[in-house]
């Protein structure tokens, strides 16, 4: 039976049993006792056998529930006649395994995009022609055309002269990368470039992304699932129980006080108070952006020891930006801006775009470009207000003006550097680089303040890049040139400690998402492998709302902690006035109902959950949180 059907079973023995509670009420009000009687009965059997039957598949699995003290308390209660009570305990079950239902649900539907970079087709070269196939047509030594925008299908070498890759989402280098004729490619990999012909050396299913793909399936069903929290008292709970029925019916004689302890017994508490908490915890959560994917990856955000961190896109932006504007003339830093930007308007190039970009973000009128002519991986060469401007790479441009390159400072690590000429002569130098994320310093204090234990760095980029753009921040270690195997390898290692989780947003990040105690997703601009592959997803572009998740997961955890406790101690002290006669099988169901009222209200307090040192979300017009 498959998700679906789970639910719709679930929510119509909700609704058998809600019926036949108020239609048996109704008939013993118009003095109709025996069909009363009847009508609870038909209420709950169907209830009792679905709960009978998932019994048995736990004890199959080698696992023991709360469940059978609800199966008892049903089948005394019906054995005993004492029918209204059973109908009251089928109907506090079913509305628990319901919210349960919900919560383990909740979200899933709005990731189904699993892997969707993954292409279906590719373009290869056949007598002169062009083809479309499918991957699994492609051998080692086709010919195929890479267009621009299009995922590498397969791995291979550069046939062309050069090609322009979007490594980003394999190795978490932000800045685009120029491969030379003969250089290897990785498939998964986006043409951000011109289109350029590649030879293939691997089949579909032997090239790097489809082995992407395998850890993440691996990773994920090597997870074991996590039992649920309320079944961690079930043995003790389950032994105090049985025990107390069974020395007020050995003691007195009378089997209606088992059947009321048992009705008493019933651990509503514990089903219904951990899903309500948990499950207000996640929409506290999804109101400050953070889409935790149920309630078991919730619980386990609250336990986490480890936080370990991609760079790219996750600690910093993942967008080159303006760092500064070196000027080799009399133009002030705004008017090379306005020119290259102007030029770049042109250009589909990724750090093309993002000079467009800041130009506007400054306010800067740009004219339109006139004559452009554009050499891919180097340079753009175009007129403005009746200038020549050219606009690339240092080496490009000084041998358009006649100049000899290298006359600038020297860049820091992961710094990219674009050159300006304007009217025949060198105007000045944009350096760009992926910045630190706004907050994310703040953040991590406040994630120590919170207990995280250690905080790493992984990423696929050098030593020398992460170093700098962490300096200050007290990481407890830095590992660079990562592949995905090897953050795999870290997040297992680090499990050894404790609870880990692991925040990416590349497909290179998607194994280890997949294998860590909970995976977190940048999912406002990630990928969709690494989305699926998550339990959390950051609906909002802010690596700082992991703090307050994490705080959410935590106070939730405690809430329904708190329920528990307090719940299981009323029914306790419900059993024991049971068994010394004090409550009838009846009074006993409505005072275990007193009690799930009041641990329900306790658990809906973690809706209003306001994490320290930020405001209280409010949705924007599109519906999205602030």
């Amino acid at each position: 039976m498959d998700q679906t059907q789970t639910d719709r079973l679930k929510t119509l023995l909700l609704a058998v049993a809600l019926a036949g509670l108020i239609g048996g009420l109704a008939l013993s009000f118009v003095d109709r006792p025996d069909l009363a009687s009847t009508v609870w009965f038909a209420g709950v059997a169907p209830v009792l056998a679905a709960l009978v039957v998932e019994i048995l598949r736990s004890l199959l699995r080698g696992e023991v529930g709360l469940d059978i003290v609800a199966a008892l308390s049903m089948t005394a209660a019906l054995t005993f006649g004492e029918t209204l009570a059973a109908a009251v305990v089928a109907l506090m079950y079913s509305g628990g395994t319901f919210l349960e239902g919900f919560a383990e649900g909740r979200a899933r539907a709005e990731m189904r995009n699993l892997l969707s970079r993954v292409p279906r087709t590719a373009t290869r070269h056949l007598n002169g022609g062009l083809e479309e196939v499918p991957l699994d047509d492609i051998a080692p030594g086709d010919l195929l055309l890479i267009r621009q925008g299009d995922v590498l299908p397969v791995d291979g070498h550069v046939t062309s002269a050069a090609a322009f890759l979007d490594t980003s989402a394999l190795t978490g280098e932000s800045l685009p990368v120029r491969l030379e004729h003969g250089s290897d490619a990785m498939s998964g990999s986006t043409n951000a470039g011109e289109a350029f012909d590649l030879t293939a050396t691997h089949e579909a299913k032997d090239s790097t992304y489809a082995g992407i793909v395998r850890l993440v399936e691996e990773a994920q069903w090597s997870k074991a699932p996590m039992a649920r929290l309320a079944d961690r008292w079930s043995l003790g709970f389950l032994a105090v129980t049985v025990a107390i029925a069974f020395a007020a019916w050995w003691f007195t004689g009378d089997p209606i006080r088992a059947v009321a302890v048992l009705v008493v017994a019933t651990p509503c508490p514990l089903i219904l108070a951990v899903p309500v908490a948990l499950v207000a915890g996640l929409s506290r959560a999804a109101q400050f952006g953070v889409l935790v994917k149920g309630a078991k990856p919730l619980e386990a955000m609250a336990r986490i020891h480890t936080l370990i961190l991609d760079k790219t896109g996750t600690l910093t932006d993942g967008r080159p930006q303006i760092v500064s504007i070196d000027t080799a003339c009399d133009m002030t830093p705004d008017d090379i801006l306005r020119f290259a930007a102007a030029l770049d308007q042109a250009s589909k190039h990724p750090v093309a775009q993002a000079i467009v970009a800041a130009a506007k973000a400054r306010g800067l009128t740009l004219p339109v470009p006139l004559d452009v002519a554009e050499t891919p991986g180097e340079g753009v060469i175009g007129w403005i207000y009746a200038l020549q401007v050219i606009v690339g790479g240092d080496g490009f441009v000084a041998g358009q003006v006649g100049k000899a390159s290298g006359d600038h400072p020297e860049l820091a690590a992961g710094s990219l550097m674009v050159a300006v000429a304007v009217d025949g002569r060198l105007a000045g130098h944009l350096v760009m680089a992926d910045p630190l994320r706004a907050g994310a310093a703040a953040m991590l204090m406040r994630l120590r303040a919170q207990g995280i234990a250690r905080i790493l760095l992984a990423t696929g980029d050098r030593m020398e890049v992460a170093q700098r753009i962490t300096q200050g921040l007290g990481l407890d270690g830095i590992h660079a040139g990562l592949t995905p195997d090897g953050k795999v390898d870290l997040v297992l290692a680090e499990r050894q400690t404790g609870p880990v989780m692991m925040v990416g947003d590349g497909v290179n990040d998607a194994p280890a998402l997949a294998v860590a105690d909970v995976g977190v997703a940048m999912g406002a601009r990630g990928a969709a492998a690494s989305a699926e592959a998550a339990d959390v997803v950051l609906l909002v572009d802010r690596v700082d709302r992991i703090a307050p998740g994490i705080e959410i997961a935590r106070r939730a955890r405690h809430i329904a902690l708190q329920s528990v406790v307090v719940g299981i101690g009323l029914s306790v002290l419900g059993m024991i006035a049971a068994a010394f006669g004090y409550l009838s099988p009846v009074q006993g169901a409505l005072f275990q109902e007193f009690i799930d009222v009041a641990v329900i209200l306790n658990a809906l307090r973690a809706l209003r959950i306001s994490p320290a040192g930020i405001d209280t979300p409010r949705a924007s017009p599109e519906g999205a949180t602030a």
